[in-house]
């Protein structure tokens, strides 16, 4: 099924809130990874820059790969919640 704009509506969104974490006192209040000092932004970083999952997941070896996800379903998420008026 899709929107009017094309984009496919049951894409099988993950949970991701049992993997997120947000604790006031860790990492200044960022979302971060199982409750781990890794936050949603590094790992989005890491993927901006280049890193492959692999990548990741070698150099993090507490990661697994729906953590990733998980990152990716929360900033798609929030992605999804901003909203900008229009002019």
């Amino acid at each position: 099924m899709m929107d009017e704009g094309g984009i496919p509506t049951n894409c099988g969104t993950m949970n991701y809130q049992d993997i997120i974490t947000i604790e006031p006192g860790k990492r200044s209040g960022k979302p971060c990874i199982r409750g781990m000092r890794i936050t949603v932004y590094d790992i989005l970083e890491y993927l901006a820059g280049g890193m492959t999952e692999a990548e990741i997941l070698e150099d993090f070896s507490e990661l697994t790969s729906e953590d990733i996800k998980a990152c990716l379903a929360f900033a798609a998420d929030r992605e999804k919640k901003l909203f900008v008026p229009s002019l």
